[in-house]
């Protein structure tokens, strides 16, 4: 059963690497990875830039059953990131199935079943030769990322900055997307305008800072999240509570599995209590430590009241830029101060004390003489940004990427990732080919969802799947005209998928074959895919290990008092929540007023 992976970024290289252990007599699967670069790796090989770091952990973004040392940091560079990928295939010997250099053009249904994939070859010259090879496969994986053709809006007058007279002399504008961006040196001397807050442009910002720019606007669409990828120091009452020497815990291991994704009742489950309830508390929690509940000692960009929280958003977890945003609005009486508060790490703190990243709404237009201008409104930098003469000479678009599948044969009517009703993997009636990775979770990271939804698929094809599929309850709750739909909640889509091919574990099943150790280490820890392997199908040798060194380090580096907020409080909240549902359940069953 020939299968075709296109791309070698993260899911492409876990989809190889699964279909090949899943292999069997009754499904021998042959996979085969066709990725156009030169190079193994995707989005973190070929739109990284200086100094640019996994903003998820090692921890979480991790295959299940190839795990980084334990004394590498928690968030790697993108460069050791992807040696980690190169390690992965050679460990794995997946390396002489990636065919490097291979671009595929057409993906056609062919007409005694499963597809033909047409590609060519570069030549040593540098050229894509002429010569058209096809494969017939089985099946298709599609692994070729969200982030891989800039987005790039139009704003009206961009003409007008990139006209020298509208600059000093020997100034030289420019615009471009930030897959263009590689280093400081594109930055230093400039007057910079980032188009965009996501984590990206919050990059940018931060090394346009350091790198001595001129001045820096920062332009949000619609506010942010931000919070830091690893907690770092707080006071309260003047006692610290200091990072580790692992330089904090990573925000993406806080979240535990009992109650929040093990053992919830489908009505809990349906009206994502927990996601308002965790919002409403870490609102509360941020107002007390920082002075701010927009997001962790976030004083300015916030998002509308409605879209403030887990249930809605991405978490930017690029926070080394806040203080330079925060300087204009920061305001907090001295007695809350004393009281409590957060404190930036040294490394991100301004190496000046009057620099300021201004942030500003999108500008609606520029004028004949380069000069930014920004729609008004209520918005607290909008307010600021009325009275600014803001005339950039280096125009960076933050502004993401879009998708598409042009080699996919219009004729044969192939589903898009919209499409994918089935898990956000495949669409009903059309298993052979599947969209691997085109998910982002809200908190957490894209790999190790491309491994579960492998799995998944493999767990399809073969008949495997418990049916029928519960209602997804994952999705984050975005309004019919939001720009992106692809937003899953980390832990609740990990959950899910496990269960509907047997591999979450229940607590006596877990308890008996593992011992209590595994036991409060799954029941504390996240959504760590290397759980899943601990029983069921796609069980693994190595899990408990895991589970009980490298996953239970997670959950003692919060420390008691932070597993007794974080973890015990909300465990005993929602199973009596969850407990409370199954009750009036099974009354409104006894009673004749509900069928089982």
């Amino acid at each position: 059963m020939k299968v075709v992976v296109i791309g070698a970024g993260p899911s492409g290289l876990v989809a190889c690497k699964s279909l090949l252990e899943a292999a069997s007599t009754d499904f021998p699967f042959d996979p085969i990875v066709l990725e156009q670069e030169a190079d193994i790796g995707g989005t973190f090989r070929y739109r990284s830039y200086q100094n640019a770091t996994l903003v998820s952990s090692k921890q979480l973004t991790s295959f299940s059953d190839f795990r980084l040392p334990f004394e590498h940091p928690d968030h790697l560079t993108l460069e050791e990131y992807v040696d980690y990928l190169r390690a992965y295939c050679k460990n794995f010997g997946i390396t002489e199935r990636i065919h490097l250099q291979t671009k595929v053009v057409s993906v056609s249904r062919n007409p005694d079943g499963g597809h033909i994939v047409s590609y060519v070859k570069k030549t040593p010259s540098g050229e894509w030769e002429s010569t058209l090879h096809t494969i017939n496969a089985a099946y298709v994986a599609l692994c070729t990322g969200l982030h891989v053709i800039p987005s790039i809006p139009v704003v009206p007058g961009l003409e007008h900055v990139l006209n020298p007279e509208n600059h000093a002399s020997g100034t030289t504008p420019s615009a471009y997307h930030s897959v263009e961006y590689k280093s400081r040196t594109q930055l230093a001397g400039r007057r910079v305008m980032i188009l965009g807050t996501g984590e990206t442009g919050m990059d940018l910002a931060y090394e346009a800072a350091k790198a001595g720019a001129k001045e820096v606007v920062l332009c949000s669409r619609s506010g942010f999240l931000s919070f830091p990828k690893a907690l770092n120091d707080f006071e309260i009452f003047g006692f610290g509570f200091k990072k580790t020497d692992k330089a904090g815990v990573p925000i993406d291991s806080l979240i535990t599995n009992l109650a929040e994704t093990a053992y919830v009742h489908p009505w809990v489950a349906s009206t994502h209590i927990r996601w308002f309830v965790s919002d409403f508390v870490i609102k509360r929690l941020m107002w007390f430590l920082t002075g701010t509940q927009a997001g962790c000692n976030q004083w300015v960009g916030e998002l509308e009241p409605e879209r403030l929280g887990r249930a809605y958003v991405f978490l930017n977890k690029s926070h080394k830029a806040m203080p330079y945003i925060n300087r204009p609005y920061k305001s907090r009486p001295a007695i809350l101060e004393y009281m409590s508060r957060y404190i930036d790490p040294p490394e991100d703190m301004p190496p000046h004390t009057d620099f300021t990243v201004d942030l500003a709404p999108f500008p609606s237009h520029f004028l004949p003489n380069g000069r930014a201008v920004f729609p008004s409104s209520k918005r607290k930098d909008a307010i600021r940004m009325q009275k600014r003469d803001v005339r950039p000479d280096l125009v960076i678009y933050a502004t993401g990427y879009r998708q598409e599948f042009s080699f996919l044969d219009k004729d044969g009517e192939y589903p898009t990732p919209g499409d994918a009703d089935v898990r956000n993997v495949v669409r009903t009636g059309d298993e052979s080919i599947a969209f691997i990775g085109f998910v982002r979770p809200g908190v957490g990271a894209i790999p190790p969802i491309s491994e579960m939804q492998t799995f998944f698929w493999i767990s399809l094809l073969k008949g495997q799947v418990k049916r029928p599929l519960p209602p997804p309850h994952y999705h984050l709750l975005v309004k019919d005209t939001a720009r992106i739909k692809y937003g899953v909640d980390h832990s609740a889509y990990m959950s899910t998928l496990a269960k509907d091919i047997g591999a979450a574990p229940g607590l006596w099943q877990l308890w008996w074959e593992h011992g209590t150790h595994v036991t409060v280490c799954y029941c504390f820890g996240a959504a760590f895919t290397t759980f899943y392997r601990l029983v069921g199908p796609y069980a693994s040798p190595l899990a408990p290990h895991i589970s009980k060194t490298e996953l239970w380090d997670t959950v003692t580096r919060r420390g008691l008092l932070g597993n007794l907020i974080m973890g015990l409080i909300p465990m005993v909240f929602y199973l009596a929540v969850s407990a409370l549902a199954l009750g009036l359940e099974l009354a409104l069953t006894l009673g004749g007023l509900m069928r089982v």
